[in-house]
């Protein structure tokens, strides 16, 4: 019995009923932008061939022999891919055995049971990376008495189905992570084992804390063997390369600057900065409060040959080979990416919540993660006014300033948030330093690039300003948690001095200079700026350097032989694996780049933190 939602006939449904967005599907083709500006579809030209369609994924598995296991992620709309393959191969004459591996699935409350200490009981928002394998959640007698047909096409389907144990030729099927929380959002889709969709936020819980990092492992051990990927978020009009183009567009990426496709999201406190800057959006929305310029376990890469794209996960590029991406740092960081890109946006907009982040030891125990969400916030852009909250004032008193937010949430009260939290002024190129267990937020008019170590949900909300979301439901808080792991030592002029980033010319030449901006002792990141007029060139000293143009109009960057144009406010990564790499200012007036990379010392000690 299938455990997937079910389709009734054999209609397509239109891509807009299977997901909740406002956000558009990636194009088939890609279509060179006219002018020098952002692009919300950068892709690495490969040179294998992407094929698209159903039919020739057909011809390709006729060619195979009688044995098939499709495998992929948990978010892939099974019935439907299947009922377009079975079509295209049938439509040619053949006979297909379909197995769907959910036949040898636990039951959905066993599978709870087994979970259950990683969900986190009834925090409706975090629980504990699960540390098991995806065959847990099958029977193994029930996998070996998968057998195929004598006579038949046999093909073995779902995510898990390699765990069947076929010796047959692989495919593997992968959809987007933004796709799948799209999918989600619209009751389309279950978790693993599921019967039926549960709550979006729920389902989302459950893909962090367990299905990504045990589909992550089995992809893992998949990918030197998988003989075609296929990305499947236009289920219709699919995309694939076989698995040596995929290997060998893995190592070419590896050696040469890249970056991410973004992906853009509304808020609350959202602006309008994106949406008037950047094209190529859907502007029939209320705001964009986020850019994931590069947040690696959501994030993916668009590969090109010819006009097609197709897309992969940003996770499977560190699957395939962490340490030439993130050279020495894949001693501490295995394959989790380190660091953090992201814009928040809050032009005519509002106040983020107040907030804190945990601590490494209580991100540990109680989450799951290896690493804390240690952040900076550097001030792409303002207008008249903007302002930071950071750090208390020197008066604070901790339990009187929790018994007013207590009450503020109970009895649905305004807090005077600045007679206990202090503001500065933000201005251009600005760098403010949030360690965690510090108390802050960004304050509206301003466009802020978020550098910050990669963990991106463990956010603490104290007060957020009596607002509901955008659904109109209240938010939650967080203020036990918050209260946990603030650090009231961030007061006063303490903050001045320990939080402000200092600024200071480190190399200079004829017309360039690198400025070091100083992170605080907890960060376990470094961040530099590229000040040029004409050419900077840069060693990576075998380490990851993620980069963004935050002055500027355009630049070209050359890495072993292959030069891409950046834009303004674009970022991308140089990769251990390019060993040097050049910029080239190609726009009128100074360029601007900032750069992160894991500090040396944090490598050889990774317990500073």
């Amino acid at each position: 019995m299938s455990k997937n939602p079910v389709f009734k006939n054999d209609a397509k449904p239109a891509i807009d009923e299977l997901r909740l967005t406002n956000q558009f599907i990636i194009p088939d083709e890609k279509k060179e932008l006219l002018n020098a500006q952002y692009d919300i579809y950068p892709t690495f030209k490969i040179n294998g061939t992407i094929f698209t369609g159903f039919e020739s994924l057909a011809n390709w598995i006729i060619s195979q022999g009688k044995r098939l296991i499709i495998d992929g992620y948990s978010g892939v709309y099974w019935d439907l891919f299947v009922q377009n393959l079975n079509a295209a191969i049938t439509n040619k004459g053949f006979k297909i055995n379909w197995i769907n591996i959910n036949e040898a699935i636990k039951p959905e409350a066993a599978i709870h049971q087994i979970i259950a200490s990683a969900m986190g009981g009834d925090d409706p928002l975090f629980g504990k990376i699960y540390e098991g394998g995806l065959s847990d959640f099958f029977d193994k007698e029930l996998l070996d008495e998968i057998k195929p047909l004598k006579d038949d096409l046999n093909i073995v389907y779902g995510c898990g189905a390699a765990l069947a144990g076929w010796q047959a030729p692989l495919i593997y099927v992968d959809v987007p992570k933004n796709e799948i929380q799209f999918r989600s959002r619209a009751n389309k889709i279950c978790n693993v084992g599921d019967e039926r969709p549960v709550d979006s936020k729920i389902q989302y819980k459950r893909f962090y804390f367990v299905e990504w990092p045990v589909l992550n492992k089995h992809k893992k051990q998949l990918l030197p063997s998988i003989d075609v990927i296929v990305d499947e978020q236009r289920i219709n009009d699919i995309s694939w390369v076989t698995g040596d183009t995929l290997r060998n567009a893995l190592e070419k990426i590896s050696k040469h600057a890249f970056r991410a496709r973004p992906w853009f999201e509304s808020g609350v406190w959202g602006g309008q900065w994106i949406k008037n800057k950047i094209t190529g959006l859907n502007k029939e929305v209320v705001n964009y409060a986020w850019s994931f310029e590069l947040i690696a376990p959501e994030n993916g890469i668009l590969l090109q040959h010819g006009n097609h794209i197709m897309e992969i996960s940003f996770d499977t590029l560190l699957l395939h080979n962490s340490k030439a991406i993130l050279g020495k740092a894949a001693a501490r960081f295995g394959d989790n990416f380190p660091i953090r890109f992201d814009f928040l946006d809050t032009f005519d907009g509002d106040n983020l919540s107040l907030q804190c982040h945990p601590s490494v030891s209580y991100t540990k125990e109680n989450f799951g993660e290896d690493f804390t969400q240690d952040e900076t916030y550097y001030i792409l852009d303002t207008k008249p006014g903007a302002e930071v909250y950071l750090g208390f004032q020197d008066n604070i008193e901790e339990k009187v300033f929790k018994t007013l937010l207590e009450d503020s949430f109970t009895n649905d009260v305004p807090v005077d948030i600045k007679n206990y939290i202090q503001t500065f002024p933000a201005k251009k190129h600005d760098l403010f330093l949030i360690p965690n267990g510090t108390v802050h937020c960004s304050g509206k008019n301003s466009l802020v690039l978020e550098i910050s170590a990669t963990p991106y949900i463990f956010t603490f909300k104290m007060y957020d300003w009596l607002r509901p979301d955008l659904n109109g439901t209240p938010r939650i808080l967080n203020i036990d948690r918050a209260f946990e792991n603030l650090n009231f030592n961030r007061k006063g002029k303490a903050v001045t001095d320990t939080l402000i980033s200092k600024q200071s010319v480190i190399k200079r030449g004829k017309d360039w200079q690198v400025v070091n901006l100083t992170t605080h002792p907890d960060h376990f990141y470094a961040i530099e700026r590229f000040e040029f007029d004409t050419i900077v060139e840069e060693d990576t000293n075998n380490q990851c350097h993620i980069l963004s143009l935050v002055e500027g109009e355009s630049i070209a960057v050359t890495t072993n032989g292959l030069t891409q144009n950046i834009h303004y406010a674009e970022t991308f990564i140089i990769p251990a694996g390019a060993l040097s790499y050049t910029i080239t200012n190609t726009g009128n007036g100074r360029a601007k780049v900032i750069k992160a990379f894991v500090k040396d010392e944090y490598i050889k000690s990774p317990n500073r933190s």
